[in-house]
């Protein structure tokens, strides 16, 4: 496959991704929780690198750098979806308080204070509402974002193709 073949690929999967995240909101009705959110613009942001890098078409040097964003956009990804994974496994004492929503806390407190706070995770990061074949979403999220990080070091370390 050629650079901007597999780069339009991972645009696609993220852009599925996210409309199965939308799907779950507003059709199943699951509300997202703080890393919810993140993990979402994880993916969002893998999914920007990816376009970008198809509508660029890099060869060489180029497609290495997109690689190289793809795997810290998704390697970040990956790192919330741990954090909630990790606040999921918790006993239910040593599970934090429930927050607000982030609807809430992005009116009333600075941005870097709502990332904080959303790093944290809260006790609503830490409910399984959903599952499939045994792994809850974020179990899933970390699922992709580790292909994606594979993939985006695969891109750094290939040979180009035009």
């Amino acid at each position: 496959m050629t650079n901007r073949q597999v780069f339009g690929l991972i645009f696609l999967v993220c852009a599925g991704l996210l409309g199965v995240a939308f799907y779950m909101q507003y059709v199943m009705g699951l509300e997202p929780c703080p890393l919810c959110w993140l993990q979402r613009f994880g993916f969002m942001g893998a999914g920007l690198v990816s376009l970008v890098a198809v509508l660029h078409g890099p060869s060489g040097l180029g497609a290495r750098i997109y690689g190289l964003l793809l795997a810290v956009t998704a390697g970040a990804g990956l790192g919330v979806a741990g954090r909630q994974l990790w606040l999921q496994s918790l006993p239910a004492d040593q599970v934090p308080a429930c927050g607000p929503s982030v609807d809430y806390m992005l009116e009333v407190l600075p941005l870097f204070e709502v990332l904080a706070t959303a790093l944290k995770g809260t006790g609503d990061c830490a409910e399984v509402v959903w599952r499939f074949m045994g792994l809850s979403i974020p179990g899933w999220t970390a699922v992709f974002f580790s292909l994606l990080v594979v993939t985006g070091l695969a891109m750094l370390l290939r040979r180009s193709k035009p």
